[in-house]
């Protein structure tokens, strides 16, 4: 990978986290009605609200107001929760090592089953092990990730009792009740993730396997196990890394119906949270890390691919 790539791409990010950041405080500014009579209540009177509006910097223009926040948000400045007057950020960065303790473990092991399968479903196209393949993926895909929890909750939870039913533990407190608090999240994620992977790596194998270097390769007399391995797979793998960087960007983002189901206080539940009780530097602040969280993520994956993709790497 060269550097000119790697600025490019960077150059390529830097205006998207500020188009980003413009979205999210113009989406917020679009809610109708005054966020301080919101956040105050009717009963609140006219000194309460101005103070607050003061406080929320409300009383200027909205050009100002964009300029302030971005500028406090560059450093490190989301504001103060109005609900219990944190800081958001220290508050956000810890619900998100939650999320990501679950999606990172979720997404792994999702990608380390989908593209072996999804290679081998390609390369017995059409044969009963591919259509098993596509079905279970397709079976996958089609299950809402909210009632495989709840039949995976009711299974191990409630009925052989093997992990706990609500709740959560953190790593820092006691490892092993962490792992079985959050056993479960991540094999719904990774069940789920599952089938979109195997079907793009399934997908991506198949086209590779139609290209002349491979028929080549066979010509050659290596056998089938060598042509997957060092043919096959390397070259299919950057469709499904794409997928991956999505896949991923979305889980950091907040996966709120997978918290909301295992009662996981991750950066999901944060959000929803913040809506319900009308706390609005919280709500800003977990969009606009989420949205930054989603552009990270993709331009690590774009800096990624021309290690599998030889024809990025040659431009």
């Amino acid at each position: 990978m060269s550097a000119t790539y790697a600025l490019k791409r960077l150059g390529m990010a830097l205006p998207t986290l500020l188009l980003v950041a413009l979205a999210v405080f113009a989406l917020l500014r679009l809610v109708p009605g005054d966020p301080a009579q919101l956040m105050l209540g009717d009963a609140a009177d006219a000194a309460q609200l101005e103070a607050l509006r003061e406080s929320m910097g409300l009383n200027h223009s909205l050009p100002v107001q964009f300029i302030r926040w971005l500028g406090a948000a560059l450093q490190g400045d989301l504001g103060r929760s109005l609900a219990n007057e944190q800081a958001v950020l220290p508050l956000i960065i810890e619900r998100f090592q939650v999320t990501a303790s679950i999606v990172l473990v979720a997404v792994a092991l999702a990608a380390a089953i989908a593209v072996p399968l999804g290679t081998i479903a390609a390369w017995k196209q059409n044969s009963s092990l591919d259509l098993a393949v596509v079905s279970g993926a397709t079976l996958l895909l089609s299950i809402p990730s909210f009632w495989l929890g709840l039949l995976l909750l009711l299974l191990f939870g409630l009925k052989l009792g093997w992990v706990p039913v609500v709740g959560y533990v953190g790593f820092g407190e006691d490892p092993w009740a962490a792992l079985l608090y959050i056993a479960l999240p991540v094999v719904t994620l990774t069940l789920i993730e599952t089938g979109v992977l195997t079907r793009m790596a399934r997908s991506a194998a198949i086209d590779v396997l139609r290209l002349e270097y491979v028929a080549h390769a066979r010509s050659k007399g290596l056998r089938e196990s060598t042509v997957l391995r060092r043919h096959v797979l390397p070259n299919a793998f950057g469709p499904t890394l794409t997928l991956l960087g999505i896949v991923l960007g979305n889980l950091l983002g907040g996966i709120a119906v997978i918290e909301t189901v295992f009662t996981i206080p991750g950066l999901g539940r944060l959000m929803v949270d913040g809506i319900y009780a009308r706390d609005y530097p919280v709500v800003q602040g977990t969009m606009l890390f989420v949205a930054a969280i989603y552009v990270l993520v993709n331009l690590l994956v774009d800096l990624l691919y021309p290690f599998f993709d030889p024809r990025v790497a040659a431009e």
